[in-house]
């Protein structure tokens, strides 16, 4: 799973016009499921970001959680996460989940977030989003579930 996590102060999501999903101070996060995650990379990867300390303190450094500001979440799939660009100018999406799998993972995913006590708003899975958002720092992290989780634990 690869997850890009971006520090907000609000973002939404719109699909045809019509907001569907938004959050307030927070996280944007762009999901992918890749071909080989499981169920459990789904909760760990929820807990990792659920804990990631890249919200300041009083003293400027990065040692809050969302879920320790009380933050809020949008969790949006992206499958274009899996691309791969290595043969010319056009990338392949081959390491990317199937559709109906991917869409259950990143579903167990979102839930996980919102079991955590997140309050976790999604686009919709395969929909032409347009997505806003107001950066926060701006703080990006790249979490991938086969580089950033134990792997004797990850499967």
């Amino acid at each position: 799973m690869i997850c890009v996590i971006q520090r907000v102060s609000e973002a939404s999501v719109a699909i045809d016009g019509a907001t569907v999903g938004k959050c307030a101070k927070g996280l944007l996060i762009m999901v992918c499921a890749v071909q080989g995650d499981t169920e459990n990379i789904c909760e760990k990867m929820a807990q990792k970001v659920l804990k990631m300390r890249i919200f300041e303190d009083e003293n400027e450094k990065m040692n809050h959680s969302v879920s320790d500001i009380g933050g809020q979440i949008l969790a949006v799939s992206n499958f274009t996460l899996a691309a791969s660009c290595r043969k010319g100018t056009r990338p392949d999406f081959f390491r990317a989940e199937k559709p109906p799998l991917a869409k259950e993972l990143y579903e167990r995913f979102v839930d996980e977030l919102k079991n955590g006590g997140a309050h976790t708003e999604t686009g919709e899975f395969g929909a032409d989003m347009k997505i806003s958002a107001s950066l926060d720092g701006p703080v990006t992290i790249i979490l991938d579930s086969e580089k950033d989780l134990a792997q004797a634990n990850n499967r």
